[in-house]
């Protein structure tokens, strides 16, 4: 499947509930060749209304992240775990998730990233491992299916925690230094 099919037919997508409140799928945005892949719980309102991910106040909080390890958006590949927004920006449950995995399975498959970073627990509770801590496993590395995979703070906590940004930093630090040692287009 190209790019393009996938996108149109996840665009067209009615396998949970979350079809029904949506005002655009948000499929995600980026380059189609990024060696990082960012993945997100779920799109929130502003993303719903746009289409794109992190647009809102943790996507300007996630884009000053990139520019601290010299990065913006049109160099890594930023995705959701569910492509519709979840009613009141509440968590997705597992059965959205599960009805959403394929997409971001064959995103993956497109993409073959070398790093992944899962933006907060959600995420990092589905794709890294059911019982992951994100307070005491942020910024340690993992191998997932072959790829090297961490998890960060979600910026949405950081704008409501500004306590844990110093810790973030750290881990944004080790991301950059990952970046250099094993992508080879993306510096």
């Amino acid at each position: 499947m190209t790019w393009e099919e996938l996108e149109r037919s996840c665009k067209q997508c009615e396998k949970c509930r979350l079809c029904e409140t949506r005002t655009n799928v948000v499929f995600g945005v980026g380059a189609r060749d990024a060696e990082v892949l960012f993945i997100g719980e779920g799109p929130g309102e502003q993303e719903d209304l746009r289409g794109e991910p992190f647009v809102g106040r943790a996507g300007q909080l996630l884009d000053e992240m990139l520019e601290l390890i010299d990065l913006d958006r049109s160099r890594v590949y930023i995705a959701n775990m569910v492509k519709c927004r979840p009613p009141k920006n509440r968590d997705p449950q597992n059965d959205e998730q599960d009805a959403c995995a394929p997409w971001l399975r064959e995103q993956i498959a497109l993409l073959r990233p070398r790093l992944i970073v899962c933006l907060g627990r959600i995420a990092a509770m589905r794709f890294i491992r059911p019982d992951f801590k994100i307070s005491r496993e942020h910024g340690q590395w993992t191998i997932k299916d072959g790829i090297m995979t961490m998890a960060l703070y979600h910026p949405a906590a950081l704008l409501r925690d500004p306590r844990l940004r110093p810790d973030t930093f750290v881990d944004l630090k080790t991301l950059q230094k990952a970046i250099r040692d094993y992508c080879t287009h993306t510096y």
